[in-house]
């Protein structure tokens, strides 16, 4: 595994730009409504490998505890390693190498010892998380090209060096990523853990006020049956959800509607704090070059 590198090893040009920057695939897709939604389908998406789940079951007890709290750190994660400073995505990303490092176990079913920063399980994380952001913009209308998507899949291979993956397993293209899967299908499963995790997702608790004096459960289950729905067919079979109620056509259409209806919302309410601040911190300044 390689270290994390040093602000000391770039310009105060580049690191205002952050490791991406605003003429970054990166920054278009995940500063798009459909994020959200691509964010629910990735967790269903990485719950369906036995030892990675279980390494979150293991040593995560946020997750059983608090799993709001979690969820918001994992948000929080990917917010800053897209639209933060270099200074600020290193101090995140040595944050989480820290809270990975030395914790190791035997996941039952599959007998295997693993440590929770092995690089094939981060490599699997990273290719969840990148699948299901992309092909959900794409399928909510975000216009974008093959080339473009390719390009996404490659920008986001610092995504994954940076956390400790090994950079000569990681994808390049978007083919590469459909490969990646095809050849992992037959490692996935269901766990107890798994069924556990989908089950919050899909369906988490909220304090009865919440329920009754917000929006927040109607807006949930949206999200969560959106990002279920928008699965891989062969996803959603191992969940025993081959449709979710709805057709690949229907859910395609009802992740376009949800996209307009939030696009209408005025940028200043529907973008996060921490993409405004991007935004307005990289103005003026000139883009690095490819």
């Amino acid at each position: 595994m390689k270290p994390t590198p040093s602000i000391r090893d770039f310009t105060a040009e580049e690191d205002l730009l952050g490791f991406f920057g605003p003429d970054s695939v990166t920054w278009r897709i995940h500063s798009d409504p459909a994020f959200s939604v691509g964010g629910i389908r990735a967790l269903l998406l990485q719950a369906l490998h036995p030892v990675a789940m279980d390494g979150v079951h293991q040593f995560s007890s946020a997750f059983a505890s608090d799993p709001w709290a979690r969820l918001t750190r994992t948000a929080e994660y990917v917010a800053t390693l897209t639209f933060g400073t270099r200074r600020d995505a290193l101090r995140m990303v040595r944050r989480v190498r820290g809270l990975h490092r030395g914790k190791s176990g035997v996941e039952e079913t599959t007998g295997r010892h693993f440590s929770v920063d092995d690089a094939d399980l981060l490599l699997w994380v990273h290719n969840c998380e990148v699948d299901s952001l992309l092909s959900t913009a794409r399928r909510a209308g975000v216009p974008l090209t093959d080339a473009e998507a390719d390009r996404y899949v490659a920008e986001q291979v610092t995504a994954a060096v940076l956390v400790g993956a090994e950079e000569a397993d990681v994808p390049t293209t978007v083919a590469e990523l459909q490969a990646y899967f095809a050849g992992i299908q037959a490692q996935l499963a269901v766990t107890p853990a798994a069924r556990s995790a989908s089950k919050f997702i899909l369906l988490p608790p909220m304090p009865g006020w919440v329920q009754l004096l917000t929006p927040a459960r109607p807006a949930w289950s949206t999200l969560a049956s959106l990002g279920a729905a928008t699965l891989p067919r062969w996803a959603r079979q191992l969940y025993g959800l081959p449709g979710f109620g709805l057709t690949d056509a229907a859910a395609t259409a009802g992740l376009k509607a949800f996209r307009q209806t939030a696009l209408a919302v005025p940028s200043r309410l529907r973008e996060s704090p921490i993409v405004r601040a991007a935004r307005e911190r990289v103005a003026g300044t000139e883009p690095l070059s490819a």
